[in-house]
């Protein structure tokens, strides 16, 4: 039997697929830095349920009427009122997590600091519908199984495999530490600088738009954060590594985006075809950085990770739950984040170029930059060398002159 006041909270994880459960068990561990720990359920004293999976509502219910009682923590990218669980909103914040295992704990060692469970009601009407039962009530979302499949593409790329999935650039040797600089991509000189463009009109206008690039349409639909695109993996990855003005025909003015309007029955038709807007641009910017990093990035300066990306539903590259596990502590250079992970460029270098596109991740800067203009090198250097003269002659107890 496990002590209630040992360190690292013993929790269970209820209905999560194998990646899921992978990737929440190594952000316990990694980003909380151990305050939670999964074991099996019996050795557990709180339970964690994502209750954006079609069979959440089942399991919550289950994990309530449990007995003994035991805290629930419940993860949905919606926020959820409901009695007698604790809510945490996806994308998951370290702050949120620990603030919720604190809760949970003091729930699991002082059971009367813990709210009455209600027991659900399936015709109750004052609570949000839990994932699966509108899909099980509404005849028109007969065609969500399908989306939803489409939604969890996501996929691990191992080191073997990496390479030939992505691609390769010519005339950069990553090994080289004098080529890195040159290792940059502006992903306005390709496809997804236009979807990041589409995006933002789509967004900011809350209009469904079209983009016609030479290539298939790109339908933007902000209202569900989603696209759709009659392509699959392997075109779009072949389309992606190209630079729009290398493409035969096309010319930048020829491509345009321009406002829509779509029925349902379009939108049933085509159900297959939709994926996340964050998702697609995820895996949009791999197979455009193929291993760079973005331009006017500067590698000599840290980068930062706002939060644990949505590793459910994206592209899973090499080391990339290591890699947020460590930007997510706090700002490094992208070359110091391979050395402290002894893991090739390639891997961070991709990493960083999905989560900066989603706007994940971006340089630090201080407050000093922004006051004064940055100094060459060279003068730097200099002053470095003068300071370190005048700090050794004062030891000395000579007069610097």
């Amino acid at each position: 039997m496990r002590n209630k006041n040992s360190k690292a909270l013993p929790v269970a994880l209820h209905g999560m697929d194998r990646r899921t459960y992978k990737t929440l068990a190594m952000y316990l561990t990694g980003p909380c830095k151990g305050a939670a720990v999964v074991v099996e359920e019996e050795d557990a004293l709180v339970d964690i349920i994502d209750a954006d999976l079609i069979n959440a509502r089942p399991l919550l219910e289950a994990r309530l009427a449990r007995t003994p009682p035991r805290p629930v923590i419940v993860l949905s990218l919606e926020k959820l009122h409901l009695d007698g669980v604790i809510h945490v909103q996806k994308p998951v914040q370290t702050k949120e997590m620990l603030s919720a295992l604190k809760l949970a704990r003091k729930q699991a060692i002082e059971p009367t600091s813990r709210p009455a469970a209600r027991k659900f009601n399936p015709k109750s009407g004052d609570r949000k519908p839990l994932a699966g039962e509108t899909a099980i009530k509404a005849p028109i979302d007969k065609e969500e199984p399908k989306k939803t499949s489409k939604h969890q593409t996501a996929m691990n790329l191992d080191e073997k495999g990496f390479m030939a999935f992505i691609g390769t650039v010519p005339g950069i040797d990553f090994n080289d530490p004098s080529q890195l600089l040159c290792a940059s991509y502006n992903a306005r000189n390709h496809y997804q600088g236009y979807v990041q463009s589409a995006y933002k009109i789509a967004l900011k206008k809350q209009r469904s738009i079209r983009l016609d690039s030479g290539w298939k349409p790109l339908l933007v639909l902000p209202q569900n954060r989603e696209v759709l695109l009659d392509a699959d993996d392997k075109q779009l990855r072949a389309f992606a590594g190209l630079s729009v003005n290398s493409i035969s025909g096309i010319q930048k003015k020829e491509i345009t985006v321009s406002p829509i309007n779509i029925d349902k029955g379009f939108m049933q038709s085509n159900s297959d075809k939709i994926l996340e807007m964050d998702a697609f641009l995820w895996k949009l910017a791999i197979w455009t950085s193929r291993g760079r990093y973005p331009a006017g990035i500067d590698l000599t300066q840290p980068v930062y990770l706002k939060h644990w990306p949505n590793f459910t539903r994206y592209l899973v590259t090499p080391h990339a739950m290591r890699i947020a596990a460590l930007l997510v502590e706090g700002p490094r250079t992208l070359i110091n984040t391979a050395e402290v992970l002894q893991i090739k460029m390639q891997y961070v270098f991709v990493f960083f170029s999905a989560a900066y596109a989603l706007g994940l991740a971006g340089q630090t800067k201080r407050n000093a930059d922004v006051v004064v203009a940055p100094q060459s090198p060279v003068t730097r250097a200099r002053e470095k060398k003068t300071l370190l003269n005048n700090i050794l002659n004062k030891l000395r107890g000579i007069k610097s002159g």
